[in-house]
């Protein structure tokens, strides 16, 4: 049984190009879109969203519109899972799930997660700085991952499962660095710190059926395995940043 595990939660790392293929055909059928098959020459690939496209909330607790909330950026490896961590923090009214921190333009899903470029998956995240505050953004982002496992969080391995936060700007870059410096100062890890720190040059909204997806297809094997018991273990560290009822 163990064996079988660790063969399972290694597959990304032993043989990519398979695992990916299982993921985003299983992705499909969930979310009933249809794609041609991948091949060498990427025909019939959709194209993803950028983020000019109107992001909608769903259960709001704000009385705020979306153009009145700020907005922060992290990698810490798959979106799915990254996504419902901030979903369940107090304040945050929405998180979209996408890639960033690459020089392509309009990436696709089959380009990112097969390592074709250098994006990472990367979480936007709307929140209410009146009720939770960037510092304590960067306390959830570290609090949820490792950030001394380079390129990649179990089960994901990969540059585009590296560990990164996106600056807006200036207050932003100074606060993420500080926050790293003291973790390290404390010893916090047993490891070195990986997480790069780097300025947000374009945010491109992921496709669509990757949006909720760990709260819309809690029967799928990775959601159950990974994503669920990710944000289990997160609940449990902070209960204090929690919205009601999760």
């Amino acid at each position: 049984m163990t064996l079988f595990v660790l063969k399972i939660y290694s597959i990304k790392l032993l043989i990519p190009s398979k695992y990916y293929l299982m993921k985003y055909i299983i992705s499909i059928l969930i979310a009933g879109l249809f794609f041609s098959s991948c091949t060498s020459n990427r025909a019939g690939e959709k194209v993803t969203k950028s983020d000019e496209q109107a992001v909608v909330v769903k259960n709001s607790t704000s009385t705020k519109k979306m153009n009145e909330l700020s907005k922060a950026y992290f990698a810490s490896g798959c979106f799915w899972c990254v996504e419902a961590i901030f979903e369940s923090v107090k304040g945050v009214e929405e998180a979209v799930s996408g890639y960033a921190g690459g020089t392509k333009e309009n990436p696709t899903y089959q380009e990112v997660g097969g390592g074709l470029t250098d994006h990472a998956e990367v979480v936007e995240v709307y929140y209410d700085p009146e009720v939770i505050s960037y510092a304590d953004l960067l306390k959830v982002y570290y609090g949820s991952h490792n950030p001394t496992t380079v390129n990649g969080q179990r089960p994901d391995f990969g540059k585009q499962y590296r560990s990164m936060i996106l600056y807006n700007d200036e207050m932003e870059r100074k606060a993420a660095q500080d926050f790293k410096n003291e973790l390290e100062a404390a010893g916090t890890y047993s490891e070195p710190i990986a997480t790069e720190i780097v300025p947000l040059k374009k945010f491109w909204r992921a496709e669509e059926y990757h949006q909720d997806y760990e709260k819309i297809n809690p029967g799928n094997s990775y959601v159950r395995n990974v994503s669920v018991p990710r944000l289990n273990r997160f609940k449990e560290k902070f209960p204090e940043l929690l919205k009601k009822g999760h």
